[in-house]
């Protein structure tokens, strides 16, 4: 008896202790739940008002996370920004005249819950000079911050909402670019400009046609995979029409200089001869050309992993004075 005593005060001491081992591990897979708090400052510079954004995202324990979040205004995103080491990000929206119902959208991260701020109202001055605003839309992923394994591709919606266009006397026509991209990453839009009249709304209902909305560009950014150095180019292993004229001309150089070899000076210069067909035929195999010819083309780098904020950027000038507007967004390359 004391001994079946023994082992069941084993067996339940080993169950206790790979209960503790076990529970702080399911407790690391759970998703930590977050709190995202949003504070605005606006002020106005001439016809335009500018808003002062700072968001904070800490996780239950008080600390800080990581990732990036969207601002939003309504169901539109104004904007997406990465979040520092200490779970803080800043930026400046320019905001155009009316009431505005701001909040912050945290996407989460490997370990941590998402979650929204609560709505602050911001109010912006109304001006008649004609503008607009940019916005985006996740497409492909369907969700920001875009994350993307080297080769592959992401497309996102660019809106471009007018802002006092029926003053205008003429098109508007405005053109996207972007910046902040990693190396072997690049970015096109479809179309590159786009154009606003003085009867283009400024909003839409879901399923309208594209003439009854303001304009939208589609933008696809694409990443570059690692590649290989390239196989020999077949056939192109040697010129045949080099060799045609450099080969008789080497040994008829030859047999001058053996037939010679009794006058010395007419020697020397056939040897001479015969050393800048030698260089010839060396520098030949060390140019660029031979290179591609014999080894292919040189491996191409990947899009380098990492997590870069990238710039859209919207421009319109009439001949006098430009108008610019951009927002950015988070990219991820695995």
């Amino acid at each position: 008896m004391r001994r079946r005593g023994v082992r069941l005060e084993w067996v339940a001491g080993l169950g206790m202790a790979l209960g503790l081992t076990v529970l702080p591990a399911a407790r690391a897979a759970q998703s930590v739940a977050t709190q995202t708090a949003l504070s605005v400052s606006t002020s106005d510079q001439g016809d335009h008002t500018f808003a002062a954004v700072t968001v904070n995202v800490t996780d239950e324990y008080g600390l800080p996370a990581t990732g990036a979040v969207d601002i939003e205004d309504g169901d539109r995103t104004l904007t997406e920004v990465a979040l520092d080491a200490a779970g803080r990000a800043t930026t400046t929206l320019e905001l155009p005249g009316g009431t505005h119902a701001l909040r912050a959208v945290y996407a989460g991260d490997a370990t941590r819950a998402p979650s929204t701020s609560p709505i602050t109202e911001a109010t912006a001055a109304s001006s008649s000079t004609p503008g607009f605003q940019v916005t985006l839309t996740p497409i492909s992923p369907a969700s920001f911050p875009m994350v993307l394994t080297a080769g592959t591709s992401g497309t996102a919606e660019v809106t471009v909402t007018p802002e006092n266009n029926a003053s205008l006397t003429s098109p508007m026509f405005v053109t996207l670019s972007c910046s902040g991209l990693p190396n072997q990453a690049s970015c096109t839009f479809s179309p590159e400009t786009v154009e606003i009249l003085s009867t283009t709304p400024a909003s839409c209902a879901a399923g309208s046609p594209a003439a009854s909305c303001p304009p939208i560009s589609s933008m696809l950014l694409q990443t570059v995979s690692a590649s290989t150095v390239g196989q020999i180019a077949p056939g192109r292993t040697s010129n045949p029409i080099a060799w045609a004229f450099l080969l008789p001309g080497a040994l008829s150089l030859g047999g001058l200089a053996w037939g010679v070899r009794r006058r010395r000076w007419l020697s020397r210069l056939a040897l001479a001869a015969m050393l800048g067909v030698i260089t010839t035929l060396g520098a030949t195999a060390c140019s660029p050309l031979y290179r591609y010819y014999q080894h292919g083309p040189g491996a191409t780098p990947a899009t380098p992993s990492g997590t870069y904020t990238v710039t859209i950027t919207a421009q319109s000038s009439n001949g006098v004075t430009a108008i610019t507007n951009s927002t950015t967004m988070v990219l991820t390359v695995q």
